[in-house]
């Protein structure tokens, strides 16, 4: 029976694992659907920002109650998990707490692991409360309803049943051992596991050996599928995090990119030997200006959009947002997730080609309301806590309208007009442009 347990840990693992890196695939075809972008420079200031921000948290706590709190989500999520590994090799080779050998490390690991599965306890339930039943703004927004409001409850539900598992595997452990079980003669430090063990006093042996295993097997099996609920969660910020971080913008908020497509044109107006017409084949694609869809969007601002925590700090502190217009960051990066699943699904049903389905991530996705709403401040930018850059999705949308629609606002329309008959952005005379001085 043993030999058949161990055959099917087997199978379950290589299912789970398998099915994640078939994800870790798709999800590496859709990042790299975008442009290419050179972010290779600067690598120790690169480093830096990863360390300081997406593994040391230093942006989360710029809001103290929810940065702490995550802090013991993400130091359980990755301490407790390093346990993962003595459960495979247990249930790959029918041991028992392998590790134990360790002696008092092993308790040291077990009694940290087991104070941070309640302080994570008690963090996700908090946040249960804050999104639920405080309902802080920022979490019951438009943009959060429906599918993504549910996302975040369900991930929250599971590490409340994970942790709980984890702790009652080990309460049930310490009471075995107490009862003298011989599988389970492993002493080791277990602080909640002791305070809890109580509850199966009066419990046959036979029955609680039942609920250790199911115990066990219900922590690993949920693991492994909490592994590959990410691809489809918001959680998928737990491993993208990292990449997000080291290649991140590093020029000055403010500064913008010139676009090698407008460089290319100036160039060749202002080149009295240029012939236009030789500039590129007869039947060559004219380059796009700005973004309408995903593929026209570099794959850094993809990989944003996966990582996106739909946490709304940035919609929180927009401007544009906080005075009533429709623009919300966090939904500008949501629809971009939103369209390069919809762009990969169409690739997998067309094997490998994408098929023209006459939708794009402008108008279909994201308004021109929401884009000209933008004041291009960079709150979004400086607010999220994995450098996230939803300005420059917008920005490049906003090149889109202006240079292949000529689709800007009446407003802009007349200052750009402004700008180039009077030089200056005000609708005077370059003569009458001191006036001002002389009106009082």
């Amino acid at each position: 029976m043993e030999y058949v347990l161990r055959i099917f840990f087997a199978i379950i693992l290589g299912i789970g694992v398998g099915y994640f890196w078939m994800n870790v695939r798709k999800l590496r075809r859709n990042i790299l659907l975008g442009r290419d972008v050179n972010r290779s420079d600067r690598s120790n200031e690169r480093w830096r920002n990863m360390a300081l921000i997406a593994l040391g948290q230093s942006k989360m706590v710029r809001r103290p109650v929810a940065g702490i709190l995550h802090i013991f989500v993400y130091l359980g999520f990755v301490i407790i998990n390093i346990e993962v590994l003595e459960i495979i090799i247990d249930g790959l080779f029918g041991t028992h707490r392998v590790f134990s050998f360790l002696g008092g490390f092993y308790g040291f690991l077990i009694g940290s692991f087991e104070i941070l599965a309640l302080l994570v306890l008690l963090s996700v339930i908090t946040f249960l409360v804050r999104r639920n039943i405080i309902k802080i703004k920022r979490f019951i927004q438009s943009d959060l309803k429906g599918w993504p409001k549910r996302d975040a409850n369900y991930i929250l539900y599971f590490e409340v049943v994970l942790m709980s598992l984890f702790l009652l595997m080990n309460a049930a452990d310490v009471w075995l051992n107490q009862m003298g079980v011989s599988h389970y003669q492993t002493d080791f430090a277990s602080p909640i596991g002791s305070l809890v063990s109580p509850i199966f006093n009066g419990v046959p042996v036979a029955t609680v050996v039942v609920l250790e295993r199911t115990f066990w097997w219900l922590h690993i099996t949920g693991i492994l599928v909490f592994l590959n609920y990410l691809y489809f969660s918001k959680h998928l910020h737990i491993l993208l995090a990292f990449p997000n971080t080291y290649f991140a913008n590093l020029e000055p908020k403010g500064k913008f990119n010139n676009l090698d497509s407008v460089t290319k044109e100036v160039k060749l107006m202002m080149d009295p030997n240029a012939d236009p017409f030789a500039a590129a084949p007869a039947d060559a694609v004219p380059e796009k200006f700005g973004a309408s869809d995903v593929q026209d969007l570099n794959w850094v601002q993809l990989l944003n959009a996966y990582t996106c925590t739909e946490c709304g700090r940035c919609t929180s502190s927009c401007p544009a947002n906080i005075t009533g217009k429709k623009l919300s960051p966090r939904k500008i990066m949501m629809d971009t997730r939103d369209r390069l699943e919809e762009v990969g699904k169409n690739i997998d049903a067309n094997k490998g080609e994408f098929v023209p389905d006459n939708k794009s991530l402008l108008n279909d996705y994201i308004t021109p309301e929401e884009l000209w709403a933008c004041t291009s401040c960079n709150a979004c930018v400086e607010e999220c806590p994995v450098n996230i850059d939803p300005l420059s999705i917008i920005m490049d949308m906003r090149r889109f309208l202006v240079m292949e629609q000529s689709a800007a606002p009446q407003s802009l329309n007349a200052m750009m007009s402004n700008i180039e008959n009077n030089a200056a952005p005000w609708p005077y005379n370059q003569q009458d442009r001191l006036n001002w001085k002389n009106e009082n």
